[in-house]
């Protein structure tokens, strides 16, 4: 892969996003995708940890059994499930491969594949030229938008769940491993969007209280004529900056859409927020990019 150039990362910066194409192989999908099998067919979770994933809040945190395994999920692989996939007594009512919308939030750091994913020489830099100079990796998550249930993802701003000061220093990689197209929920930018900073932030509550986060502040409503489409072909990578609006629509093709996402930030004179759901641990401190 060329280096980015000069009219690349200006646009970048102008857009807030930018599609790349052609950086992992066709071979390298393959292999992430196998090796997700592998991770599903090992996949042990318990009842009452059959999380089913929303952007929405009183869904995604709805029990203290699942918050607490999504709070606790920053240095641990675990499952996330699409809606309507259990019954009323927690048993899935579709194949499990089929059930989950992602796996998060750490096979970057547990998982020889995903970890040679993440630091692969042309995601480094890809990292150097757009002038990250100590970038750390704080989340990975495979995402699989099931073919006809993979749910929609709310117009929304990295930056409210992981949130830096100042703003500006978080930036996501997301790899399609699939080809995304607008049938099966590709990406949405309104672009420049970013430059307007956040309108809300996902905080932890006080320690003993429940739930354990909360919003602050209000998703403002989105004219859809703004957002533009950003398909993009098996192999290609998208850059998000952390305050650019962005979402995608429900998969309701016969294709899935599996995606590997990863976020880092530029740590250089930068604190990351310590009312931020996910936090480092002993276990795992945030990893560098560059090795």
């Amino acid at each position: 892969m060329a280096p980015l150039t000069d009219e690349q990362v200006q646009r970048f910066h102008r857009d807030g996003y930018l599609v790349l194409e052609g950086i992992f192989s066709p071979q390298e999908c393959e292999r992430m995708k196998q090796e997700i099998g592998k991770i599903l067919e090992e996949m042990d979770v318990p009842s009452h940890c059959r999380t089913e994933f929303s952007t929405q809040h009183e869904d995604q945190l709805h029990a203290q059994g699942n918050a607490d395994y999504f709070m606790t999920s920053g240095d641990k692989i675990r499952f996330f499930f699409e809606k309507g996939v259990f019954d009323e007594k927690g048993n899935f009512l579709v194949k499990r491969e089929k059930s989950v919308n992602k796996i998060g939030h750490a096979l970057h750091a547990h998982n020889a594949v995903f970890k040679e994913a993440t630091h692969k020489a042309q995601v480094q830099e890809t990292g150097r030229h757009l002038g990250l100079k100590k970038p750390v990796i704080v989340q990975s998550m495979y995402i699989f938008k099931q073919p006809g249930i993979g749910g929609e993802v709310t117009p929304h701003q990295d930056a409210t769940f992981l949130n830096t000061e100042p703003l500006g220093r978080i930036i996501g990689f997301w790899i399609a491993v699939e080809d995304a197209t607008e049938e099966n929920g590709c990406l949405w930018f309104i672009p420049g969007s970013h430059r307007a900073g956040i309108s809300r932030r996902m905080v932890r509550t006080p320690p003993g209280t429940f739930p354990l986060t909360e919003f602050v502040g209000k998703e403002p409503k989105y004219d859809e004529d703004q957002f533009v489409a950003a398909p993009v072909p098996k192999g290609g990578l998208v850059l998000i900056h952390g305050e650019v609006v962005h979402k995608s629509e429900q998969n309701s093709s016969p294709n899935s859409r599996h995606a590997y996402s990863f976020h880092v930030m530029e740590s250089e004179e930068t604190k990351w927020s310590p009312d931020n759901w996910l936090q480092a641990t002993p276990e795992l401190p945030f990893p560098s990019l560059f090795t």
